[in-house]
């Protein structure tokens, strides 16, 4: 499917990651992305179904299975040691749905703030925080859907997004990048979609400045040098979710 999307640029992630970013960077607040994408994906499924059929025969599983919220759990071994640690203090938001025909968990999970190593002396830190979704398709197949959200964003489709395949995870799996600060790597397999969301942000502390003084914030860092962390942190939760 690679080149399919028109006007995606797509790569295939061999090894380092190509840090070519396409397209001018537009500051974005994280989570806007959870609010867009539900209704953006729900219309593609509409469309899928109509296009492929949604087909009598249920998906391979392949033992995932979500009886309990993982997200309290999750180390993100990886990525705590490429960036910080996931923040204990904080408590992690997250919903479990379990139906007939769908499994699904989301959560948002805080990295520990390095606000006191990093502030800046006008009061500017970066912030991260790793966004989970994980959906278990029980009884069609998401493989069109799949397919369809590949150059789509929580924007809608972004003629300026940057595709990389990902080989040897899943069935498929691609990384998708279109906005500064965020990346995000999504996983099909079988009857299972899973996506792993890293986010920076710039943190203001308030003091007794001016906004004038204040200033402008710093730049948010580049994530390619992150995504090897993120892959084998997606790896690590595609194992826990196998009984």
């Amino acid at each position: 499917m690679a080149g399919e999307f028109g006007g995606v640029e797509t790569r295939e992630v061999m090894g380092d990651f190509d840090r070519e970013f396409v397209g001018e960077r537009r500051p974005r607040r994280p989570w806007l992305w959870a609010l867009g994408g539900v209704v953006t994906a729900s219309a593609l499924w509409a469309a899928a179904v109509f296009l492929y059929g949604a087909g009598d025969r249920k998906p391979d599983m392949h033992g995932y299975q979500l009886g309990q919220d993982p997200c309290p759990s999750l180390q993100l071994k990886s990525i705590g040691a490429a960036i910080a640690p996931r923040e204990s203090t904080t408590k992690v938001e997250s919903g479990l749905l379990n139906h007939a025909v769908l499994d699904q968990i989301q959560c948002f999970i805080p990295l520990r703030s390095r606000a006191g190593a990093e502030r800046s002396g006008n009061g500017w830190s970066i912030e991260y925080t790793v966004g989970i979704t994980v959906a278990l398709h029980k009884k069609t197949d998401p493989g069109a859907e799949f397919e369809a959200r590949r150059g789509v964003t929580d924007l809608g489709v972004d003629p300026e997004a940057k595709l990389e395949i990902v080989p040897e995870l899943g069935d498929k799996a691609y990384l998708l990048t279109w906005d500064e600060g965020d990346s995000e790597l999504r996983v099909l397999e079988g009857g299972a979609v899973l996506t792993l969301r890293l986010s920076a942000f710039t943190v203001h502390q308030s003091d007794d400045r001016s906004e004038d003084e204040a200033g402008d914030g710093p730049d948010i860092p580049d994530l390619a040098p992150y995504q090897s962390a993120m892959i084998s942190d997606m790896r690590d939760l595609m194992s826990s979710l196998k009984q």
